[in-house]
């Protein structure tokens, strides 16, 4: 289930968790995954979504996802991937610049987990330990009491990221894997993340102390963009995704963050909350 701030619930598109279960609850299935998802046919469904002849699908993906384009910029697209990739108009997503707050990295369905001496952290029926995920123990032990965010892009949101906070760049790793879908779906049958590309930066961050932000790319993602920063800046664009659903990952240490009452109260009923790039999900720890 997903609900917004105002604790409404949000309907997600039934046509793509229908196809998903198909492909992941059937022999036959299976079968056709582990071909969508070799590297051969990820290379070529990224290649002929940045190709003039994807152009077609575009419309129809507009109306059946009722996409507000009064929101983007206006453009014509060149592929299927340059409309993915659309830019929102200027003042669309508004940044609080206030060093106290802490602000969604992307339009995105948000969940919450604390991380302790003990958790194996569960993102949607996935389990697995910080250290899997980071493939770094030593890094993973710094984060012992903090807390994980986890942004779930669906297909229709907007697929580039940002910075929540100013700081320097002090580490960077790329993890590479098996391009899955990050759709709730799939994790009753597969362990999603362990099979994902991803890479992460390390930041000092001016207000949240040093924070780890993840990208996780998704099947039929060509790539995750990020682009070579040495510096990051709160509102800043971090990177964006090629087509498909996708994940942003924020890990924090203990007492730097508080994340709003809401969120974390929709988390522990396994509820994600949807939140906005730039929209306040919290602020600084005391």
């Amino acid at each position: 289930m997903i609900k917004d701030r105002q604790g409404q619930v949000v309907r997600e598109l039934e046509g793509q968790n229908q196809l998903l279960k198909k492909l992941y609850s059937t022999s036959i299935g299976r079968c056709a995954l582990k071909i969508l998802v070799s590297p051969f046919i990820t290379h070529l469904g990224g290649f002929y979504m940045s190709s003039p002849l994807s152009k077609t699908s575009i419309s129809s993906f507009i109306k059946n996802n009722s996409i507000d384009m009064r929101q983007y910029e206006e453009k014509k697209y060149k592929s299927y991937n340059d409309f993915f990739t659309r830019r929102i108009k200027e003042g669309k997503r508004p940044f609080d610049k206030s060093d106290s707050i802490l602000m969604a990295p992307a339009d995105s369905k948000l969940t919450y987990y604390p991380i302790n001496e003990e958790t194996i952290l569960e993102i949607k029926d996935t389990k697995y330990q910080l250290k899997d995920l980071l493939q770094d123990q030593q890094l993973a032990n710094e984060y012992d009491g903090g807390v994980c965010l986890v942004f779930r892009l669906a297909v229709d949101d907007y697929h580039r990221y940002s910075y929540v906070d100013d700081g320097q760049i002090v580490g960077h790793k790329k993890i590479k894997g098996i391009f899955h879908t990050v759709n709730p779906i799939a994790n009753d049958y597969y362990p999603i993340y362990k099979m994902n590309s991803r890479e992460y930066t390390v930041i000092d961050s001016k207000n949240f102390g040093k924070m780890i932000q993840m990208e996780v790319g998704a099947m039929m993602v060509g790539k995750i963009v990020n682009y070579n920063h040495q510096i990051a800046s709160k509102g800043k664009e971090k990177g964006y995704f090629e087509f498909g659903g996708s994940t942003v990952v924020l890990i924090f240490k203990k007492d730097t963050v508080k994340v709003d009452d809401d969120i974390i109260n929709n988390s522990r009923e396994n509820v994600e909350t949807r939140v906005l790039l730039g929209q306040k999900i919290g602020c600084k720890g005391v």
